[in-house]
């Protein structure tokens, strides 16, 4: 269960003020249509975040060794600090899929945006993390979930009373924090 809510938490975190939120509210204020829109998010993520998971997990048995917490703990730092850029909407994300409808262009535009996302690679990095790929996978759906289903119900009244910019630095400093927690406890278990 460490998987799973270390997983849910880091990729909450991860997801404060990122283009995928940005991607919710520009759905909802579309659409007008919540359900389908969160359900396509939940199918997008599930299947994104387990590729990712999974390509963690291959690359954390090719990566044993003392040194792999270290790499953890660096990209930790490394989210956290690319947590700090603001994410700003493509122009792309704008007419296409809408013809679809709500879901399928929820589906397709969150899991395009999602490739080579910090949260994607949050997962990755978890994936290589954890011996424990299915909770891994439902704690980052669940993390995502959790920033992106507000931004759905509460829609264009979120985006202007909230603090981001405040917020993501916040998000940053946790995830420094676990980075350097993860590097210190490397440290400690080769000094014993």
């Amino acid at each position: 269960m460490e998987a799973f809510f270390f997983s849910t938490f880091s990729v909450a975190l991860a997801e404060i003020g990122d283009k995928t939120q940005l991607l919710a509210f520009l759905l909802i204020s579309r659409f007008r249509k919540p359900w389908p829109i969160i359900w396509g998010i939940l199918v997008a993520t599930l299947a994104n975040h387990a590729i990712a998971g999974w390509l963690g997990a291959v690359a954390a048995d090719w990566l044993q060794g003392d040194w792999l917490n270290g790499l953890v703990g660096g990209s930790f730092i490394a989210v956290g600090l690319w947590i700090l850029i603001p994410d700003k909407l493509d122009d792309d994300t704008k007419n296409p899929y809408e013809k679809y409808g709500a879901f399928l262009a929820t589906v397709v535009l969150f899991f395009i945006a999602e490739i080579g996302d910090k949260t994607q690679v949050a997962t990755i990095i978890l994936g290589a993390q954890f011996d424990a790929l299915f909770w891994v996978v439902m704690g980052t759906t669940v993390g995502m979930m959790l920033a992106n289903v507000p931004v759905v119900a509460i829609g264009h009244l979120a985006v202007d009373r909230l603090p981001l910019k405040w917020i993501r630095i916040g998000a940053s400093g946790v995830f420094v924090l676990l980075g350097i927690w993860v590097l210190l406890s490397d440290q400690a278990i080769m000094s014993h």
